[in-house]
């Protein structure tokens, strides 16, 4: 079968992890569609998305800039049997949320049920917000089933009527931690939602050969890499004052890769804490670039808590990037995290928005590098062991129909 994959925005630097899924999907024989909500904001993409063979289809992004399309679309959805029900699903849903954003979905999904190919016999929706409500008016529309993936953003800030109804109306959803996994099932039919780690390719992140240096910020510079978006939920700021706080007398250099809308402010907050000098700013990279900093780093930290709105991290990818590489990890204890670091064990982990006990935490690690070596070590067979893509693709793979690879299991026989 052929299965359109529903995205907010594609391709994107910020979102490898589904770039990565949808090429071993198709290596596995799946025909993919791929759906966007928004055309490409980045100039560059990942080498993943080379590899991905699958035709694209935009839809309109803002309907007052295709007026003629849309029209046209409603016009040949109109005449479909189930074009009412769809639109009155849709009116319930506008009663409770009368926004634009609510009209423009819709408005998106009458230009996919005109304009999807007819060999395509399901929709799948990367996140339950926006990307679900399109997909979930479309499958309405034409009478096809639909599955999902929720990450994070996309559960922690949508209304729980509307988790409710779309976990209700969806054929099944994954999702890549088991925090997200325990607070949908508390909502959706049993066993609507199951858990699939993203995983991460070792293919694309190789070990790296030798050791480290042993720096201990005595002489030479422990080099701290940061991977994430600018943004409130990822706790940079903390991190900052964390930094800050470390004894004057300690070498250390704060490499941060990642764009995002607080940048300004928090390269100027830098300067506030007269550590601008240590400090690094990447901006965004791609794979290649990422491995090549992970392999340069000492030592990985990410300061993720709960932001305002409620938006937090899932299981950030970073974190199993980094310990890919065998790279000793400092984060917090918000939503999934702990499932893949181990505090004490594969890496330390300290309370959000703590920076006295982040500061802590880096310096017992700038000034013990066979501390950062066993942390990195058990942290790489955690993730080999666990969160490896192959093993944890298997079962989205068999949910999409695709019959079991029997050369994986011999090969991890």
């Amino acid at each position: 079968m052929r299965v359109a994959f529903v995205l907010k925005g594609y391709p994107r630097l910020s979102e490898p992890f589904i770039a990565q899924e949808i090429a071993a999907l198709e290596r596995r024989g799946l025909e993919i569609l791929i759906v966007s909500l928004r055309r490409p904001t980045d100039a560059r993409t990942h080498p993943v998305h080379r590899e991905i063979r699958a035709p694209l289809l935009y839809l309109p992004e803002y309907l007052l800039l295709e007026p003629i399309r849309v029209f046209k679309s409603w016009w040949k959805v109109r005449k479909l049997q189930r074009y009412r029900e769809a639109k009155d699903l849709w009116l319930k849903d506008l009663l409770r949320d009368p926004t634009p954003n609510r009209v423009r979905r819709f408005g998106q999904a009458l230009a996919l049920a005109a304009e999807l190919p007819r060999d395509v016999s399901r929709l799948h929706a990367h996140f339950l917000h926006t990307p679900a409500s399109v997909t979930r008016y479309a499958a309405a529309l034409l009478g096809l089933p639909w599955s999902g993936s929720a990450h994070a953003k996309d559960i922690w800030t949508t209304p729980a009527w509307e988790k409710r109804e779309k976990l209700a109306s969806c054929e099944w959803l994954v999702t890549c931690t088991a925090a997200n996994r325990e607070h949908l099932a508390a909502l959706a039919p049993a066993g609507r939602v199951e858990l699939v780690y993203h995983g991460i390719d070792l293919a694309r992140f190789p070990r790296p050969h030798g050791e480290r240096a042993a720096r201990d910020g005595t002489a030479e510079p422990v080099r701290i890499l940061s991977v994430c978006r600018l943004v409130e939920k990822k706790g940079i700021d903390v991190l900052l004052e964390a930094l800050a706080r470390l004894p004057a007398g300690l070498s250390w250099q704060l490499v941060h890769a990642g764009g995002g809308p607080l940048g300004k402010n928090l390269k100027k907050r830098a300067e506030e804490l007269q550590i601008s000098n240590r400090i690094r700013w990447r901006g965004a990279l791609t794979q290649e670039e990422l491995l090549a900093e992970y392999r340069a780093a000492d030592l990985f930290a990410l300061a993720s808590r709960v932001a305002r709105d409620g938006d937090r991290d899932g299981l950030p990818n970073v974190l199993a990037e980094a310990q890919s590489q065998a790279l000793a990890c400092v984060a917090t204890r918000v939503s999934a995290i702990p499932e893949l670091v181990s505090d004490g064990a594969s890496g330390l982990l300290v309370g959000e928005n703590d920076a006295a006990a982040l500061a802590q935490a880096l310096e017992a690690l700038i000034r013990d590098p066979a501390r950062r070596r066993a942390l990195g070590e058990a942290g790489f067979a955690r993730v080999q062991g666990e969160f490896a893509l192959e093993a944890n693709l298997e079962r989205l793979a068999l949910k999409f129909g695709l019959r079991r690879d029997a050369g994986r299991l011999l090969r991890t026989a």
